[in-house]
Formats: structure tokens, sequence, C-alpha cells
């Protein structure tokens, strides 16, 4: 197995996990948080439904910087409804997984940067970039399992059970 099959079966298995959450997002909270600290639930659902769109990123572009010194930066798509929400994580799983099959192993051994300001913060090689997204969309997940629960929404099974649902 290469590293792109190994994404795409990655991808196609973590998709429906986030969906699941994602649909039980409370509506009409947009700015509800457990903590000063916290992101808004807004926030929070908005960046586990588009963060697919990162690995297509790291596949087209050769870096990506959160703040241009110039202004524009990324914008993410209006997420303000249920349907909006989940469109777009089903879009930018879409792109993503093309963006995958569409690139080579060769591809993703080569250098990513990740820029503040124009200021480099991070430099890997694109697949271990891909690789951590994956790991950083499961912990946004849980955290946003935890607004469902603090907010009465009930919690579906991820990588196993839970309170609300059984087994799978």
């Amino acid at each position: 197995m290469n590293w792109i099959e190994f994404f795409v079966a990655q991808l196609e298995a973590e998709a429906p996990l986030s969906r699941r959450v994602l649909e039980r997002t409370p509506q009409g909270k947009p700015d509800w948080k457990p903590h000063e600290k916290s992101m808004p639930l807004g926030y929070l659902s908005q960046l586990v439904a588009v963060m697919p769109d990162w690995i297509a990123m790291t596949v087209h572009r050769d870096e990506l910087d959160l703040r241009p010194p110039a202004g524009q930066g990324y914008k993410p798509p209006v997420t303000d409804t249920l349907e909006k929400l989940l469109a777009a994580h089903e879009d930018t799983v879409a792109k993503a997984k093309a963006a995958l099959l569409g690139t080579t192993d060769a591809h993703l051994a080569t250098p990513w940067k990740l820029l503040v300001g124009g200021r480099v913060v991070m430099e890997k090689a694109r697949y271990l970039v891909v690789a951590e997204t994956f790991l950083h969309l499961a912990h946004h997940r849980g955290q946003l399992t935890v607004y469902l629960r603090l907010n009465g929404a009930s919690v579906p099974s991820v990588y196993g059970p839970s309170a609300d649902e059984g087994a799978f």
C-alpha cells in the first residue's frame, strides 16, 4: 500500500464519523462556548466540516499563510445552517479525495510550509502534514462531541459506543 491508498482509505473511514457528529450540531447557538477561552460552537463545527480541505491545500499548494501580510487569507464557506454545514463537509471531502487521487507519493514527500504573517511556523513533508490533519480532525471532532453533550444533543458512536448509542 502506498501513501495515497492509505490516506484515501483513512479519509473514507473518517468522513462518515465526522458527518455523524456534524449532523447533531445544535442550531441557533453559533456563539455558544463552554468557557471564555473555548472556540464558539459555530466556528468549531465549521472547522470539523472543512478540515478535509486542508488535505487538498497541502497537495495543491506549496504553502499556506494563515494571516498573509497583504490581508485576504483562506475564507471557509458559509456554514450558518445545518444543510450548509453538511454540504461544506461533503464538498471538502470530495476535494480532498480528488487531490489525493490526483497526486503521487513522490509529491507527498516534498516539503510544505505553514506561515503566519509571512513567517514560517512549520515546514514538513506533505505526507506528514496530511497524516497530522487526520489527528487534528479527530481532536476537534472529539471537542465537538463534548459541545454536543453540554448542549443536550445526543452523541453518536464514533470509534466505539457512546452513552447515547450502543454499538454501531
